[in-house]
C-alpha cells in the first residue's frame, strides 16, 4: 500500500506561507547554537577532503549543476540576490575592511622595480613584485588562521 501525501502544491504553498514567519526560531539558533559552529566545521576537515576527493566527485557536481540549471540560478539572482547586494555589502564593510587591510598594507610595501618602455618584458617584474608579495602574504595568513 502507498503512503497517502497531499499534491505538492499544498505542500509547497504551506511551506512558503508558514515559514517565514518562523524567523525567530532560526535567530534563536544563529544566536544560541547546540554545537560550536567554528569548532565543528574545523573539525571536519578530513571529513571534508575524503569528500572532494571521491572518485565520481566531478560526475556528482556536474550534476547538481545541470539539475539545478542556468535559469534556476538566474532567476535566484534576481530574486533575492538583487534586493540583498547592497544591504549585503553595507553589512560587511567591517569584515572587508579587516580581511583587505592585510592584504593593501602588503601592496604598499612593495618596492616595485624601475619602470621600463611600454610594451619591455622588464615590465613584467613589476607584476611579479605585487603577485609574489600577495601570495607569500595569503599562505602566511592561511597558516596562521588569518
Amino acid at each position: 500500500m502507498s503512503i497517502k501525501t497531499k499534491p505538492i502544491s499544498e505542500v509547497a504553498a504551506k511551506w512558503s506561507e508558514v515559514t517565514p514567519g518562523r524567523s525567530r526560531y532560526y535567530e534563536a539558533g544563529v544566536r544560541n547554537p547546540r554545537e560550536d559552529w567554528g569548532s565543528q566545521t574545523q573539525a571536519s576537515g578530513p571529513i571534508y577532503q575524503q569528500a572532494v576527493q571521491a572518485g565520481d566527485i566531478g560526475r556528482r557536481y556536474s550534476g547538481g549543476v545541470r539539475r539545478a540549471g542556468t535559469q534556476k540560478w538566474q532567476r535566484k539572482a534576481i530574486e533575492v540576490g538583487i534586493p540583498r547586494f547592497g544591504p549585503g555589502v553595507i553589512a560587511a564593510k567591517g569584515d572587508f575592511e579587516a580581511g583587505f587591510a592585510p592584504m593593501l598594507e602588503t601592496i604598499a610595501a612593495v618596492t616595485l622595480p624601475a619602470r621600463a618602455p611600454r610594451g619591455s618584458e622588464q615590465n613584467l617584474e613589476r607584476v611579479r613584485a605585487v603577485t609574489t608579495a600577495l601570495a607569500a602574504k595569503r599562505l602566511a595568513l592561511r597558516a596562521a588562521g588569518g
